[in-house]
């Protein structure tokens, strides 16, 4: 058993991604500002990392899984 075993599926990643785009975006626009600004900061980082690791750990705490890995054996 892998710590990290990918839990995301492609789609998942995609929205991710484009939700990071948009929380970065409002942050260096300076559109959202003060703590609320540094937590959009650190969501989109967040988004950021899991989206290119391919795993959530609230997914793995909840067992929600939307990646269709399939095991070989």
């Amino acid at each position: 058993m892998r710590i990290l075993e990918k839990n995301m599926g492609l789609l998942d990643i995609g929205i991710r991604i484009i939700l990071a785009a948009v929380l970065f975006t409002l942050f260096f626009t300076n559109t959202v500002t003060g703590t609320i600004g540094f937590i959009d900061l650190g969501v989109a980082i967040l988004f950021t990392i899991t989206s290119f690791v391919g795993f959530c750990p609230l997914y793995k705490v909840f067992g929600f899984k939307t990646c269709p890995n399939k095991r070989l054996k």
